[in-house]
């Protein structure tokens, strides 16, 4: 009975205490609760994304071995020789040009082939033989298109391609280097391979436009550090025969370079014939707007001349077609396609209009013949399939092949010189 309410009155007391300190109940841990229904039925959907990913995984590798034997499977439209006479390598009367140096994987082929039309066009007018950097060209190509890309608010294209006459213009702007002063690559195996950088670049550019960050230094600095991590930066200043030049000064002095004296010559029907206009082609990603529109017949007589006259080409079009095979280092036009006699102005548009002849590869013709009733011209190529026949880099145009589907071409003035009077 005492014991009873002596716990009585302590009780009271503390409950008393605690009401005057405001504070009713102490912080503690216990277990963390478990909620097992739950539980199974995270379980359950744990159990079916696996599933659902499992058989998503197995649907893409079936896919994946379906397309890599489709891929093996693959077969390319193309046609019979035997009834055709072709011409050998030694039958061409060539003009001096240095080996055909391969592009690997890039997308330029207009610099290659327009940096050795200019190494040979230096031998025919100094006599001097320079192995130039096409990689020099390609480098500030890059920095100009991102330029263009900035100041037009991401409305122009950006690509690996252009065409041959950016290499006299960036040969204006920035100069020319020997290919010893700047080989363009910084991997060990010295191939060019500009599939990653081409992709960072894009993404430099989609984020400038994606955040309207038009800044033009900072996003062509960035442009630049990606250059330079896969190409090198290009060199400032450098010897050659022991004399230290600028790209400038070594265009101007050493190379006697003038761009100026170097024209675009291009046939179509969408714009007047013997006047300047544009080539309509996304490579054209500045719009140039230099080039002298002539008559099929003109196109190709032209040509002909400039080869004929110890000149050299750099030419482009269309190569995706049927009759380029390059195991026999051949390219011309298959009877079933037209007949050669057939080719003219409109059989030539008809195909730029339908777009089944495309701006896809430039290459330098170097070489004529005469062979069995038509014409050939020797193709100095920088493309792999130029590699598959007996004779490296090189392919035979056939004149058939030229008219339909070459589309533009740069040559020196002086051939264009007699027909300048009609153009107004």
């Amino acid at each position: 009975m005492h014991r009873f309410l002596i716990l009585t009155i302590l009780t009271l007391f503390c409950t008393n205490a605690s009401a005057q300190t405001g504070k009713t109940d102490r912080a503690t841990y216990i277990p963390k609760r478990k909620y097992p229904v739950l539980d199974e039925l995270k379980e359950v959907n744990k159990k079916a994304k696996k599933a659902e990913e499992d058989a998503t995984s197995a649907i893409k590798k079936k896919q994946k071995k379906e397309k890599e034997a489709k891929k093996k499977k693959a077969k390319e439209l193309t046609f019979s020789l035997t009834d055709y006479r072709l011409p050998a390598m030694k039958d061409f009367q060539s003009v001096y040009h240095f080996p055909p140096v391969a592009q690997y994987l890039t997308g330029t082929c207009w610099s290659f082939a327009a940096t050795s039309f200019l190494e040979s066009e230096i031998v025919r007018k100094t006599k001097k033989k320079i192995k130039l950097s096409e990689m020099h060209t390609v480098y500030y190509e890059y920095i100009e298109k991102a330029r263009r890309y900035i100041r037009e608010r991401g409305k122009s294209h950006f690509d690996e391609g252009s065409e041959s006459n950016a290499v006299t213009r960036i040969a204006r702007q920035y100069g020319v280097v020997p290919a010893a002063a700047y080989v363009g690559v910084v991997s060990k195996d010295k191939r060019h391979n500009h599939g990653r950088m081409v992709k960072l670049l894009k993404k430099v550019l989609a984020f400038a436009k994606a955040n309207n960050l038009w800044d033009e230094a900072l996003v062509l600095k960035l442009c630049r550090a990606v250059l330079d991590k896969y190409m090198g930066a290009p060199p400032v200043s450098f010897k050659y025969a022991n004399r230290r030049y600028t790209p400038k000064q070594f265009a101007k002095k050493m190379l006697r370079l003038a761009p100026e004296e170097y024209v675009e010559v291009m046939s179509t029907l969408k714009s007047p014939f013997y006047s300047k206009a544009e080539f309509e082609a996304p490579d054209n990603w500045w719009h140039s707007k230099d080039y002298h529109n002539l008559p099929l017949d003109e196109f190709y007589g032209l040509l002909k001349k400039a080869i004929a006259a110890g000149h050299t080409v750099a030419i482009g079009g269309d190569v995706s077609e049927p009759g380029k095979q390059g195991e026999k280092d051949v390219a011309l036009i298959p009877s079933y396609d037209i007949r050669a006699e057939d080719i003219d102005q409109s059989a030539r548009e008809y195909r730029i209009s339908n777009g089944s002849t495309a701006d896809d590869h430039l290459v330098h013709l170097v070489g004529f013949v005469h062979h069995a009733g038509h014409d050939w011209f020797l193709a100095k190529d920088s493309a792999r399939s130029a590699r598959l026949g007996p004779n490296k880099g090189y392919y035979f145009f056939r004149a058939d092949f030229i008219k339909l589907k070459m589309l533009t071409y740069t040559v020196h003035r002086d051939i264009l010189k007699p027909l300048l009077p009609k153009f107004r």
